[in-house]
């Protein structure tokens, strides 16, 4: 049989302003019928641009060269590269269709999910309203959206962040083509909920002999799903072979740098016991007098990092003092709207960190992990229990009572891109705290501190002349850090700083946090759904379901030995770079998840 897709030497420039750009150069690849290839790489590295030139979704500006062959069910050839339009119309859905990245921008939102389902449909075949419905139905039934007789008439906005990728994988799959293009599918979702779509897109081969390229950057994931694996860096193939033997035995050096990058539970802590003169100094309230010891120490992404120095005595041992942060049967509720009743977001949960502590809060999208966050930043208010925050209550606290808090309290968002004004250089982002706060007239008043946070999250202090576009993410990332820390805060609450990040920018800036905070010693709520990096960098961890705190410990009591059946089932959900362990864990997985105890 011919390949489904075959790309012969394939080259992609783009015109710039600043002169031509390679993209892609001399790429050669082929895909099997019900096969799955991953391609592999960091943002940049000409994944996705490859990916797209199977479709022939290149923008004006792109040169190519060499071919793109497509094959189609009924044997038929299209050289993709040179198609015409009217070409291209009739192989895109029919013979190849894509699943984008994003779920929420890719489908319309003033258009049913049916509608826009059956789209293809009626763009390939004359079919009657009533079919084109049906068919929808069915492909939703596929992909296993509840209840789809009725949901085919609702809007996006009505389902989740998991169940929107499903109707999306829906849209590829109505017309049943021989290639389906997945391009970084899971990224934003949560590990349960990535964990399903894998097991859906694992079905497409078996089920409906339809060939897989995945793009993305998550190893764990290509473990988990691919048969061959090509790594590209720089535009260019750097490696290709089937998972096991790349898995087993990398051979090119970014190869082994991106399994390396990739955090793992069990692996080496970024963060260490303290000495013993760090815990007197936090015990007595204070921060330590000078920055802990910091001697050399290899990450799991096999690079040098700094990690405190240790003396055997643990988080545990420390004397308690009055924690940075107290939470007693504490409960938020938002007010229903439009005739709907109340939502509790946060349920009666008892919570602490103590000062120097790193706690871990884990838990899936809607678990109330962001809401928690925001009321210990007094953005959003308590309605019952207590919640104590540097000494101060924020049940029923006004704005003059939050202020002296707020000026302790930093913040890491989420998406840096949208949390910096695009208007203002780096240097005034970070700048703005001092401003607001009193500590600076002006920009240019408080340029000395902007330059030494700048140094201190490793970015050179020109820099600060920049916006924030013409950062990269894990750029703007440690600017956004920076800015957190501009008041030497006593509390940092970081709400998933790295889950948009590539790997190895990932790794990189826990190795940073974890250095800042052995430094400055300020205590912190780091909010994630990576099981992984929390036991990075956390000395307790805390996990949340439904806005419950269904367990707490330390690292090893809740991923060593997990009590709760939520808990067992986020493990069992992280996919683990070695192919191997990973079909264990699947199989595991799946008893999870048809045990109803488990949540």
């Amino acid at each position: 049989m011919n390949p489904v897709v075959d790309l012969r030497e394939l080259s992609v420039t783009f015109a710039t302003d600043g002169g031509d750009v390679p993209a892609v150069v001399d790429v050669s690849l082929t895909v099997e019928p019900g096969q799955v290839l991953a391609v592999v790489g960091e943002s940049g590295s000409g994944k996705t641009v490859t990916a797209r030139s199977i479709l022939g979704l290149l923008p004006s500006t792109a040169t190519t060269s060499g071919a793109v062959l497509l094959s189609s069910r009924d044997g038929g050839t299209t050289d993709v590269r040179t198609a015409g339009a009217g070409a291209l119309r009739a192989v895109r859905g029919r013979d190849a269709a894509m699943v984008f990245q994003e779920p929420s921008t890719a489908l319309n939102p003033v258009f049913t999910v049916g509608w826009q389902i059956a789209e293809g449909l009626r763009a390939h075949a004359r079919i009657s309203r009533s079919e084109a419905r049906q068919a929808a139905i069915e492909a939703l039934r596929t992909v296993g959206i509840p209840d789809p007789e009725h949901r085919v008439d609702h809007y996006p906005h009505q389902f989740s962040g998991g169940q929107k990728q499903r109707i999306v994988i829906a849209q590829a799959l109505v017309l049943n083509p021989g290639l389906v293009i997945a391009d970084e599918p899971t990224t934003a979702l949560d590990v349960t909920v990535q964990a399903e779509i894998l097991d859906l897109l694992r079905r497409l081969p078996t089920e409906f002999g339809t060939a897989i390229v995945l793009i993305t950057h998550n190893m764990g994931v290509v473990a988990d799903l691919a048969d061959r694996v090509a790594v590209m860096y720089a535009g260019r193939i750097v490696e290709q072979a089937d998972a096991q033997t790349l898995f087993a035995h990398p051979q090119h050096p970014y190869t082994r740098a991106l399994l390396d990058a990739v955090p793992r539970i069990g692996g080496r802590p970024l963060r260490g016991p303290r000495s013993e003169a760090a815990v007197a100094a936090l015990a007595g309230g204070a921060h330590p007098a000078e920055p802990t010891a910091v001697p050399s120490s290899t990450t799991t992404s096999g690079t040098t990092a700094s990690a405190p120095a240790t003396s055997g005595t643990t988080t545990a041992d420390r004397p308690r003092t009055a924690p940075v942060v107290e939470a007693t049967g504490l409960t938020i509720t938002y007010p229903g709207r439009f005739r709907q009743p109340p939502f509790t977001a946060v349920d009666g949960i008892d919570l602490h960190i103590d000062r120097g502590e790193v706690l871990g809060l884990v838990g899936e999208s809607g678990s109330g992990k962001t809401t928690i966050g925001r009321a210990i930043a007094g953005l959003t208010p308590v309605s019952q229990g207590s919640l104590e925050v540097l000494g101060i209550q924020l049940r029923g606290a006004g704005e003059r009572a939050l202020r002296p808090a707020r000026r302790k309290i930093g913040f890491v968002f989420q998406d840096p891109a949208t949390s910096f004004n695009p208007l203002l250089t780096v240097a005034a982002a970070v700048a703005e705290p001092l401003i607001v706060h009193g500590a600076a007239r002006s920009v240019e008043a408080a340029r000395p501190r902007v330059d030494e946070l700048l140094e201190a999250v490793q970015l050179p202090r020109a820099f600060g002349d920049r916006f924030p576009h013409e950062l990269s993410g894990g750029q703007r990332q440690r600017a956004s850090l920076a800015r957190a820390l501009a008041l030497d805060p006593e509390l940092l609450i970081a709400d998933e700083p790295t889950s948009a990040l590539d790997v190895s920018v990932q790794a990189k800036v826990l190795e940073l946090f974890a250095r800042l905070q052995a430094e400055l010693g300020f205590a912190c709520l780091f909010i994630t759904h990576d099981l992984a990096v929390v036991d990075l960098l956390a000395d307790r961890i805390a996990v949340l379901h439904r806005g419950k705190v269904v367990e707490q410990g330390t690292s090893q009591q809740v991923l060593g030995d997990p009590q709760d059946p939520y808990t067992r089932r986020l493990l069992a959900s992280l996919p683990v770079p070695d192919p191997a362990e990973q079909a264990v864990r699947r199989g595991a997985w799946r008893a999870l998840v048809t045990d109803p105890a488990a949540g």
